[in-house]
């Protein structure tokens, strides 16, 4: 199974965790890339404006919530309060969703083949981010503005977690 990313959205609607990993690349497949240092400037090219590059992070967070909020709210509205939104696959990734009672958003993206990680999920939660994040009193129990959880023990212990549990053969 390959993880691609993992987000934690508050009861705001706010980002305050996300992480991203390189998809692999299979050394059969892989090409080596031509080095060009000033191709753009010879081709009359503009490169990509910094803008974009920074702000594709932040755009990309409000696309994969903007998602899983009308998905979920679709549920609701078609299926009742008793039916929820778990997880959903296109032809390139397969998102899984996790909702707390206290309305923390668990997200990740994962490829196609994968089972559902709900349960993977809720162990995140509850011995990941409530262990090294909730019960830390340097922590604020509030992020405002999207401020977001920055715990090293929370990041090694996510990092772990996928590399051992969630990337394990099954």
């Amino acid at each position: 199974m390959v993880v691609y990313a993992f987000y934690i959205f508050d009861r705001h609607t706010e980002c305050i965790y996300s992480k991203k990993w390189p998809p692999p690349v299979a050394a059969s497949t892989a090409k080596p890339r031509p080095q060009s240092t000033s191709s753009a400037a010879t081709n009359g090219e503009s490169a990509q404006p910094l803008t974009r590059r920074t702000n594709q992070k932040s755009d990309d967070e409000k696309l994969v919530f903007g998602v899983v909020f009308s998905l979920r709210n679709m549920c609701r509205n078609l299926g009742g309060e008793d039916n929820f939104f778990m997880n959903f696959r296109t032809n390139e990734y397969k998102l899984h969703y996790f909702e707390t009672l206290t309305r923390l958003k668990f997200v990740m993206l994962t490829d196609t083949r994968t089972g559902n990680l709900r349960a993977a999920l809720h162990q995140i939660w509850l011995n990941l981010y409530i262990e090294y994040v909730v019960k830390n009193p340097l922590s604020p129990a509030e992020h405002p503005g999207g401020m977001g959880v920055a715990n090293e023990l929370f990041e090694r212990g996510l990092e772990s977690f996928v590399r051992e549990v969630l990337s394990a053969p099954s």
